[in-house]
């Protein structure tokens, strides 16, 4: 026992990811290992702690808070606070949660399964053997069923399933791996799983999963009600099954996520790394995008893509599936919706809304309070990349260079996703989907009221694209708050200042499908002198036409007749033999088209990267009709890359002699496109192979877009450049880029933990505005 006379009282404030991690566990046993006294509580200020104890073991208290922390903890602030007086404390006690106005916690993540729950549901010794529901401290469902702070059981879903006495003392015990882990439960007192056929109806089967498994062995389509919504499964080894589950869905091409049962199974499909490996196996258990494997799986599982989605078993249930002796050992894990709606999260909806896809229902009985998708990243030269950010990555906070007031940024169109900031903490939500349609509206304003709830926050201004007529422009509007307006680009520019922490201003080459510019055309392909608080367009690609409006992004063929059109002008189209690739579109559609872009009519200008790949792809005959987003420069990309086989990219770059043309226009660098396209025309005459042109176009647009950065890099003096937008998820793109700047001595930044494409740019929008509201500037300085 220590000496009373020698001890010291301090009060230690925490703020940060620090409820639901096994925090408190841990500093209860560290205040035993120490002698120290005293108390820890939860509370909506973060974790406060009152420790009694002589000098020397406080100060090594303090420390190990920090550096021994669990791995789930996330530490943003620790105050310490000296206190003159004792209390006389005779143990350490964790108190029951405290929670009053203005929360300051942060909610953590879900995380994926822990090895030491794994070890317990395949031990037949254990009581929970085979229980699909298992989880502790360090795993299991956090954000998808909290429903109020602090995260405590009663405020979660899981307070409709009360502890039975077995999982109570693990609860309530501080030195058990479970004690305080809210969705604690067992199978006498936790949720359950239940077969259903395909009009909803339960049957009443020994096993659920047995009959999940045998399902999917037969080449049936399997709905599951999973951790933050349902999958549609089905076997990825089946080529019926996947054309029954596109033909049902209306999913023609979109490439399909697969889930392997371990690392063995994916090592069979795909390329895999040590970092693929680290990736696949971390806490997040995010969508890992990877080279597939010849002759592995299905075929139509990724048409025209060289790439293929793997993520490994991140909940018990999915474990104990892959462990039925009749289950598939790779299974196609695709989001339970219907195609541009959100997925399903309540057994009703689910039941009533997938009946025409699914042939069976796994369905389970704890509720999903926040429903979220997968994430997806990939692995570069400089470690992860997200791409979508979502499970296993949301609520987690970014910090900010500023302390703003709270704001609500409301994104953009597609891959929206919404920012609010408390103090200087920005929290990014999870990946929304395509803004276009009431499910998705409902289903983003819930979010944001969700959001709102758990932190504590009420904006007191917001921000919205340039654009006014996104649905989250009309959002912000409707709200009567405030209002800031942020272009597109500066925003996907400011989303990768504020990552990096970097707060002078950089060269930002922004490289994406469409953004509303300052001067109302569309912009695309833009290089940025900006920093967090204004910008100035200095660079970008040419004009194009863009015939039908928004109607070429889903038609690339419309883009490639626009590229013969810049090259060749109206009259000498009327002429033009056209490329083979073409030649299948209906005559009838292609006269219309010549006569629109002759007169002008619906042709509005776009210096859009996006729409150049898009034509370039049309002219190779790769994708003349878009099934989503990012089709055709995705299979563009692929070609480039089976013909760049293992070729280094700095050897094809050094061998390049490509020669960019620009000129100056209104005192802006405009690269020239027509060089590019008549390569690409020379090429087709020459019959040259199209995987060749294919590579050939990506080599000299590279050489290109580095010119231009080296040239305004030399007039600005500015070193720092950024490469965002979401043209720059084609890696072959962004480490061509990479490898010229940096050879050059640039500092190069990009996106990484928050996604390059418009999934990011409401955390660009929250600090411009934010920056705005608070210096009381209307405008946008440019």
């Amino acid at each position: 026992m220590k000496n009373f006379y020698d001890a010291i009282r301090v009060e230690i404030i925490i703020q940060g990811t620090v409820q639901g991690v096994g925090f408190r566990p841990f500093v209860y046993r560290l205040a035993n290992q120490l002698g120290i006294t005293g108390t820890i509580v939860n509370t909506d200020q973060g974790v406060v702690i009152e420790a009694e104890g002589k000098k020397e073991s406080l100060q090594e208290f303090t420390s190990l808070l920090s550096s021994a922390a669990p791995p789930l903890a996330r530490i943003s602030s620790l105050q310490q606070h000296p206190q003159q007086t004792l209390k006389g404390f005779t143990e350490f006690s964790i108190l029951q949660s405290i929670c009053t106005a203005g929360s300051k916690t942060i909610i953590p993540p879900d995380i994926a399964l822990c090895s030491d729950c794994l070890q317990d549901i395949l031990d037949s010794k254990n009581r929970r053997f085979a229980y699909p529901f298992t989880n502790c401290t360090n795993c299991g469902p956090r954000f998808t069923i909290v429903e109020s702070i602090p995260y405590d059981r009663p405020g979660t879903s899981m307070s409709h399933f009360p502890l039975c006495s077995a999982c109570k003392e693990e609860y309530e015990d501080p030195e058990n791996r479970r004690f305080h882990a809210q969705p604690n439960a067992c199978a006498d007192c936790g949720p359950g799983l239940s077969w259903h056929d395909n009009p909803g109806t339960r049957i009443t089967v020994p096993s659920p999963l047995g009959e999940t498994a045998q399902a999917l062995e037969q080449g049936k389509l399997v709905a599951l009600r999973g951790l933050g919504g349902f999958h549609l499964a089905v076997d990825a080894g089946s080529e019926q099954a996947i054309k029954r589950l596109r033909q049902r869905k209306g999913r023609k091409s979109k490439p399909l996520a697969v889930m392997a049962a371990n690392l063995d199974e994916a090592a069979k499909i795909c390329h895999l790394s040590t970092e693929a490996i680290s990736l696949l196996s971390g806490p997040e258990h995010p969508i890992v995008l990877l080279a597939r494997k010849k002759g592995q799986l299905a075929e139509n599982l990724t048409p025209g893509i060289n790439e293929i989605g793997v993520m490994l078993p991140y909940t018990p249930l999915h474990q104990l599936l892959f462990q039925q002796e009749d289950c598939p050992q790779t299974l196609v894990m695709t989001s339970g919706n219907m195609s541009g709606a959100p997925i399903f999260t309540a057994n009703d909806a689910a039941v009533a809304g997938l009946s025409e896809i699914a042939d069976y229902f796994l369905l389970h009985n704890r509720e999903i309070v926040t429903r979220i998708d997968d994430s997806v990243a990939r692995i570069t030269p400089r470690g992860p990349q997200l791409l979508r950010r979502a499970r296993g990555y949301v609520p987690s906070a970014t910090h900010l260079p500023h302390s703003l007031p709270p704001i609500l940024a409301c994104g953009g169109g597609l891959k929206s996703t919404f920012c609010l900031t408390r103090d200087q903490d920005a929290f990014l939500s999870q990946h929304i989907g395509d803004l276009f349609n009431l499910e998705s509206l409902d289903f983003y304003k819930e979010s944001i009221y969700h959001f709102k709830r758990l932190l504590q926050v009420e904006p007191e201004a917001v921000v919205c694209d340039l654009h006014p007529d996104y649905l989250s422009s009309h959002y912000a509007r409707d709200l009567g708050l405030p209002l800031y307006t942020v272009q597109h680009h500066h925003a996907h520019a400011a989303a990768v200042l504020v990552e990096h922490g970097i707060q002078e201003k950089v060269l930002a080459l922004v490289l994406d499908g469409s953004g509303l510019g300052d001067d109302n055309t569309v912009w695309g392909g833009e290089i940025l002198e900006a920093d967090c608080f204004s910008y100035r367009r200095i660079g970008s690609l040419s004009h194009l036409l863009l015939p039908g409006g928004d109607a070429a992004a889903q038609a690339p063929w419309r883009m490639g007749l626009s590229l013969l059109h810049h090259v060749l002008g109206s009259q000498g189209l009327a002429n033009f033999r056209l490329p083979q690739g073409l030649q299948g579109v209906e005559e009838k559609k292609r006269l219309a088209l010549y006569q629109m872009m002759a007169q002008g009519f619906n042709c509005p200008l776009t210096s859009s990267c996006g729409r150049l790949f898009d034509g370039i792809a049309a002219l190779l005959g790769i994708c003349l009709e878009a099934d989503y987003e990012g089709q055709a420069a995705m299979e563009l990309e692929s070609l480039a890359r089976r013909a760049k086989g293992k070729r280094p990219l700095q050897e094809l770059l050094d061998n390049c002699r490509w020669k960019p043309e620009s000129c100056l226009v209104n005192n802006r660098l405009v690269l020239q496109q027509a060089g590019l396209i008549r390569q690409v025309l020379d090429q087709l005459a020459e019959r040259t192979d199209p995987a060749d042109i294919a590579l050939d176009f990506h080599l000299c647009l590279i050489q290109s877009l580095y010119f231009c950065l080296r040239q305004l890099a030399e007039e600005t003096g500015i070193r720092k450049i950024v490469l965002t937008g979401g043209c720059m998820q084609n890696s072959l793109l962004l480490e061509g880029l990479f490898i010229l700047l940096k050879q050059e001595d640039f500092t190069v930044y990009t996106g990484e933990n928050i996604p390059v494409n418009d999934g990011g740019i409401s955390l660009g929008q929250a600090i411009i505005g934010g920056l705005r509201h608070v210096s009381g500037s209307t405008h946008e300085g440019h």
